[in-house]
């Protein structure tokens, strides 16, 4: 598991140099709602496809 600045070294790596700090700034949130949610699916599991849209038509009707 590489650590916070390792994460950040990495993606200022693979950003343009005309990146802007909002562009950063932008790009670490997403970074860290991917790793938040691979977390979560690891602990709590995942839906079905049948389950996502079953959810959806609930959702959607209310």
């Amino acid at each position: 598991m590489q650590t916070a600045k390792q994460d950040v070294e990495e993606l200022l790596k693979l950003l343009p140099d005309d990146s802007t700090l909002e562009d950063i700034h932008y790009h670490l949130y997403v970074l860290e709602k991917i790793r938040r949610g691979e977390a979560r699916a690891k602990t709590e599991g995942t839906l079905t496809q049948d389950e996502v849209e079953a959810r959806l038509r609930k959702w959607i009707t209310k």
